[in-house]
């Protein structure tokens, strides 16, 4: 008895681990569902040893390491290094935690794991902001120079100006504009067009950017650009080459059939390499409707919300630089664009299900820590930019708030009436007139009685007086059991 009760309960969570996984409510066929968007469980798993937990074998490693670490390391010699290495091991054993205990998110591509790392490191990273408000501006900045000793005597005059001799131009000078930042654009904007897979977004958050840059420009000096920076090599050749490139590799995948094999079944090294390589790869990818036409208003302020705080957050990445002076290129904002890029596809995601499926009534775990470090990065920056701010022309702020809701209502509105032309732009059947009618009805008529006079003959026809049976059956092709 003593064993058959644990055995039994084996059985019964396995059991409701594979109804979860087989049902249409808890699966990931239940797309429209929250559990598919926030947990969702792997299918068709080939190797079990890399989805099983191992609990207690990675609290073994980890008591293994954390015993040489302690006892091995002169702690004596540098106090930085012993701040650097404790920092370290917090960071790792919170991913360890992360990997344990949070939910995988929408993707399980290509290990749950990752993406609860992810998610994890998002989690530091809001709790970093609230603790960081809590502090003053040179206590911050301390820690910045601590960080990196370069930072002491930087300053944000040292940045390229763009917005210079405007009228100047030169085929040289335009290739000196087309540098890694140019390239930066658009990458960028090919992952956001593999993100959020809409024309009419894409291209109304890319007009809203340029013309927060023309409004802010009196309060961050990077942001003066001349028009032809603006309006060519960002707009149309940056971004706009991003986009359609990120929306052609959209096109593709939505046009390819996903079909998995375990690496179990495929012979040959070459074959397992290949699908390995593979799992870095979408499991499926399905076309974003952000707009329908029979959707409610509520739709439409969803996604013009989405586009605010998608230009919240890309705001927060320039004051951030402009009021604790670092370059563009640092690895703190490097580290912070990159991350942003990588929690901004699960997010997307659990908004993009939150806003079109009824069913979901709850915004997905990342969604939700996505948009809180967002507003903490905005209460951080109006706390220490307060001298900056003060500086905001007011007419230039209504003008900006107006120009935002004026696209971003245009967008959505040229997006419903290019859907409505593209897949409602049916005829309508012509009206008959009465005779027609009478026409039509006795041509179908004499069609079906013609047809009638052909079938009748042939299944009514009886066999001549003295014919035998099988006889007859055979002259008609049927073929009968001797």
């Amino acid at each position: 008895m003593g064993r058959e009760g644990p055995v039994l309960k084996m059985a019964e969570r396995k059991r409701s681990q594979s109804e979860c996984s087989e049902g249409s409510e808890h699966g990931s066929d239940a797309s429209n569902h929250f559990v598919s968007i926030n947990e969702r469980p792997v299918d068709d798993i080939s190797l079990e040893f890399f989805y099983k937990p191992h609990t207690l074998l990675l609290m073994f490693v980890c008591v293994v390491c954390l015993t040489y670490t302690a006892f091995t390391r002169d702690e004596t010699k540098n106090w930085h290094d012993n701040v650097y290495n404790g920092l370290i091991g917090v960071t790792i054993l919170f991913m360890i935690i992360s990997i344990l205990t949070l939910p995988n998110g929408p993707f399980t591509r290509p290990h749950p794991s990752i993406w609860r790392c992810i998610l994890g490191l998002s989690i530091m990273y809001l709790l970093l902001l609230q603790f960081l408000i809590h502090q003053d501006y040179d206590t911050i900045r301390a820690a910045i120079v601590w960080l990196d000793p370069k930072m002491a005597n930087y300053t944000i005059d040292s940045e390229k100006e763009y917005g210079v001799e405007c009228w100047d131009i030169t085929w040289t000078r335009l290739y000196a504009h087309l540098d890694w930042f140019a390239f930066g654009h658009y990458w960028g904007w090919g992952m956001k067009a593999l993100i959020i897979r809409h024309y009419g977004l894409l291209w109304s958050v890319s007009i809203m950017w340029e013309l927060t840059e023309m409004v802010f420009g009196h309060l961050l000096p990077n942001f003066y650009e001349c028009w032809w920076d603006n309006l060519v090599l960002d707009v149309l050749v940056c971004n706009g080459l991003g986009i359609f490139t990120g929306m052609q590799v959209c096109k593709f995948l939505e046009m390819r059939e996903f079909k998995w094999e375990s690496i179990k079944n495929i012979s040959g090294a070459g074959g397992k390499f290949k699908r390995a390589l593979l799992q870095f790869t979408p499991e499926s990818f399905t076309h974003n409707r952000w707009l329908d036409p029979n959707s409610g208003y509520m739709r439409l302020i969803a996604v013009i919300q989405f586009m605010l705080i998608w230009q919240m957050v890309e705001l927060n990445t320039f004051f951030i630089k402009h009021i604790f002076p670092m370059p563009a290129e640092h690895p703190i904002c490097v580290f912070r664009i990159l991350l942003f890029g990588v929690i901004s596809a699960p997010s997307t995601r659990q908004y993009y299900t939150y806003v079109t499926d009824p069913k979901c009534k709850r915004v997905g775990t990342q969604c939700w820590v996505f948009i809180m470090v967002g507003f903490s990065e905005l209460i951080l920056v109006l706390k220490f930019g307060l001298e900056l701010f003060s500086q905001t022309q007011i007419s230039k702020m209504m003008l900006w708030l107006a120009l935002n809701i004026i696209v971003s209502c245009g967008g959505v509105y040229v997006s419903m009436e290019i859907y409505k032309w593209r897949h409602h732009a049916i005829e309508k059947p012509k009206e008959m007139s009465a005779e027609d009618k009478v026409k039509k009805f006795l041509e179908t008529s004499l069609a079906d009685q013609e047809e009638d006079q052909e079938v009748i003959p042939r299944v009514s026809r009886t066999p001549p007086q003295g014919t035998p049976v099988k006889q007859e059956v055979r002259q008609r092709n049927v073929k009968l059991p001797a």
